[in-house]
């Protein structure tokens, strides 16, 4: 200690400079060698392969980025070299289906089905078969016997779907066809709160033909396949079976013709049609049996009103799903049903001021009917309105 102590008094306050100008131009020159050489970032670090394998990515968080964003890049997935370089991602698709934007596009799913899967074994062994069709019955069960024998009429090609009103379900588990159908149960609803609910395009495009039914139908001439190849045959988008022509009609159009397969025409009393591709002489089907194929479907469901739930007034609006519509929509004579006109779903109803369950049901449909028409008329004069003075 003594010694160097001795030694750094004895320094020449020359040298003490020269430590010290030494100093301050190390400093200096390495700020600016700093200043010469980019950033080194932990992000852009090259890991080796071997460190990588050692790795488990379970899970990566993905941030919200503004879709007017030019930097997102979705995160490498694989083993090859490019993968080994993880930078921060966002990802942002405007392509995707609303909601999913932030989502990779390989793992979006946007349609789905009604087919039904295993609880056991492997995803892609549950499926032996994928029905093409799919028939949908509005039910009570006091109607169980028939639509056992409506049913029967549908092949194995078809997915059976019922939809409860009356919130009976398991009793129908005395028929075999049961155990695989599916069942929706709600209280006191019609068929087209069912479908607007629980017939989503996106839902049910597996199927090419969807069967929207009432459950007070005769199918005693009728077979599912045989109207299929008809309906394929003649075109058409929208139809239904010809109507037992001595039994509760109300229109000339549904009404079946002996002579022929199919007609997509007919004539009604002097006055009603004042153009013969118009409904009711043409582009017509009443809403109790119609048939809709996936295309025709994706468009009448979005013109089903999510709050006028009996359908009146559809069935003369049907005709704006396709093109041309009067050659597009037929009645399907050579097979054929009868309307049982059954009034179960009526007696669903309340009693009002004295008057029977069904009348109150009647006066319901009939304002609906009033509604849905002014409802298109205003939007159809808003829309043509918009349009000419945007083209001026």
């Amino acid at each position: 200690m003594g010694i160097f102590t001795r030694s750094v008094a004895s320094r020449k306050p020359n040298e003490s400079m020269k430590l010290i100008v030494t100093t301050f131009v190390g400093v200096v020159f390495g700020f600016l060698i700093g200043l010469a050489f980019p950033a080194l970032y932990l992000s852009k670090f090259n890991l080796s392969s071997s460190v990588l394998s050692s790795i488990d990515f379970k899970y990566t968080e993905y941030t919200k980025s503004s879709p007017s964003s030019s930097a997102d890049v979705p995160l490498p997935v694989g083993n090859d070299s490019s993968s080994t370089n993880v930078t921060s991602n966002k990802i942002w698709v405007p392509s995707n289906p609303r909601g999913a934007e932030r989502l990779p596009p390989g793992i979006v799913r946007p349609e789905s089905d009604l087919f039904l899967h295993k609880l056991w074994g492997k995803p892609s062994e549950d499926l032996t078969s994928m029905p093409r069709y799919l028939v949908t019955f509005t039910v009570g069960y006091d109607q169980r016997k028939n639509i056992d024998a409506a049913v029967s009429k549908f092949s194995g090609n078809f997915t059976i779907l019922l939809f409860h009103y009356d919130g009976r379900t398991t009793e129908w588990d005395e028929f075999e066809w049961s155990k695989q159908a599916i069942h929706v149960s709600v209280h006191r609803q019609t068929k087209w709160w069912y479908a607007k609910r629980f017939l989503h395009p996106d839902i049910v495009v597996p199927y090419d033909y969807i069967f929207i039914w009432d459950e007070d139908l005769g199918v005693e001439h009728f077979n599912a396949e045989e109207y299929i190849k008809l309906v394929r045959k003649y075109g058409l988008e929208i139809s239904q079976p010809g109507l037992e022509p001595n039994k509760g009609l109300t229109w000339q159009m549904t009404k079946r013709r002996g002579d022929r397969e199919v007609h997509k025409e007919t004539e009604e009393k002097p006055g009603w049609c004042n153009d013969p591709h118009v409904p009711p002489c043409a582009a017509f089907v009443e809403i109790m049996a119609p048939v809709f194929s996936r295309d025709a479907w994706r468009c009448v469901w979005h013109m089903i009103q999510n709050d006028l739930v009996h359908g009146w007034g559809l069935d003369f609006a049907l005709r704006k799903c396709v093109e041309p519509a009067h050659e597009k929509i037929g009645v399907v004579d050579a097979q054929w049903i009868v309307h049982q006109s059954v009034p179960s779903l009526g007696n669903q109803g309340e009693s009002q001021d004295g008057k029977a369950p069904w009348k109150g049901v009647r006066e319901r449909c009939r304002k609906e009917w009033s509604i849905f028409q002014m409802r298109f008329s205003a939007a159809e004069k808003a829309y043509f309105k918009a349009i000419n003075s945007t083209s001026r």
